[in-house]
């Protein structure tokens, strides 16, 4: 796609951004933390396989198949790294278990997690304790505030591993990842990283930030369906993971569908074991394309710094109306630990009851942890963010 009106004329991101989300012609939709909508690339792409699976049955696999390929190159391109390096798989909790599961743990060894992450990046590091790994929790105030010094002490010689999340998904607070990869390394362990609530928005180059693994489903930021996602795994530590769920897939000459001398595929593709959500990866694949062109995966690109104007914007509007923010907000809008989560409470609210009422008027949010939460994208405006106030306004 490119960025240019019918006449001829260059369109600015924000136009271009604003006319992919058929959304917003309907709905102020903050809810991207949660379930993002589809841009319309990404509903065309997913209608053609509609059509040809309807149709034609498997005869255009192969054209699915090359699909797939380009989401596989589009995820390098946002992480800046090697097409080797990414595996395409169904959700994070999903990339987060094959890290998990996969690694050589020793009883005795541990693992440091934060005590305030989602299920998804606690409950599979909590299954390992049947093979004597310690889990370490690291306490984290209710301002959110990640403090490195914390999980610095809670590493010793025994840690393998550091696990975090990006940014908060109650929270919003944006770790950095810079030091902590350095902290965590530096004290011999490696860093996986939850990373569904920041990629798509903030650049994650990973040749700059040595991070180990990551992995992230492509519904929220990254605006596609659910059921398709990526798998990060250092080119260095692909051997190091025993491939848990392997299958026809895992395999080289995997059309072949022997498995007699059988020899795993030497990239990270090894770990997607079997049949591909085509339909899925496709839209996540044209999701990703346009948010490239965006320039999400820039330091100055548009999309991270117009998500935090937005926030920014969003703070101040609730604060006008009498909402109260849940947690600490930066005091820059381009603060390194903000991001477009706002979480916050009406005095004397339901938060359930004013969800229910803020649907009825055009804007949609979440609630979590008993606190109202904003999530808003870079495609989201003045106009979106003031039908929020006004509709808080008449609770």
């Amino acid at each position: 796609m490119g960025i240019a009106a019918t006449d001829g004329a260059p369109k600015s991101p924000e136009s271009v951004f604003r006319d992919e989300m058929s959304v917003s012609q309907s709905w102020a939709y903050f809810d991207h933390a949660a379930v993002s909508p589809i841009p319309r690339c990404a509903a065309e792409a997913m209608k053609r396989w509609l059509i040809q699976a309807n149709q034609d049955g498997d005869v255009s696999w192969p054209e699915w198949a090359s699909h797939a390929s380009r989401t596989r190159e589009f995820a390098s391109r946002l992480l800046h790294c090697k097409t080797e390096e990414i595996a395409l798989v169904p959700n994070t909790t999903f990339g987060i278990n094959a890290v998990a599961l996969g690694l050589p743990w020793r009883q005795g060894d541990s693992v440091v997690v934060l005590d305030n992450e989602f299920p998804s990046n606690l409950l599979p590091w909590l299954s390992l304790e049947r093979l004597g790994v310690e889990v370490r929790r690291v306490p984290v105030d209710d301002s959110g505030i990640i403090h490195p010094a914390h999980i610095r002490n809670a590493i010793d010689q025994s840690t393998r591993l550091v696990t975090i999340s990006w940014v908060g998904y109650a929270t919003g607070y944006r770790a950095d990842l810079h030091e902590l990869c350095d902290l965590v390394h530096r004290a011999g362990a490696q860093l996986f990283v939850d990373a569904i609530q920041g990629l798509g928005v903030f650049p994650l180059n990973t040749r700059e930030i040595p991070i180990d693994y990551a992995a992230a489903d492509g519904h929220k930021w990254m605006l596609g369906p659910e059921g398709a996602g990526l798998l990060y795994i250092r080119e260095s530590n692909l051997d190091r993971l025993a491939p848990i769920m392997l299958g026809w897939n895992s395999i080289q000459a995997s059309h072949e569908f022997r498995s007699q001398g059988a020899v795993l595929k030497e990239d990270a593709s090894r770990f997607e074991g079997g049949s591909a959500n085509h339909v899925g990866l496709i839209g996540l694949g044209a999701s990703l394309e346009l948010l490239l062109e965006l320039e999400c995966h820039e330091p100055n690109g548009f999309v991270a710094k117009r998500v935090l104007e937005n926030a920014a914007t969003v703070r101040d509007a609730i604060q006008r109306v009498g909402g109260e923010l849940a947690y600490p907000a930066p005091m820059k809008w381009d603060a390194p630990t903000a991001s477009g989560i706002v979480s916050f409470s009406m005095p004397n609210r339901d938060p359930v009851a004013v969800r229910k009422h803020l649907i009825g008027s055009g804007v949609v949010l979440s609630v979590r942890h008993g606190k109202l939460r904003v999530a808003t994208h870079a495609y989201n405006n003045e106009q979106d963010i003031e039908r929020l106030a006004i509709a808080l306004s008449r609770l």
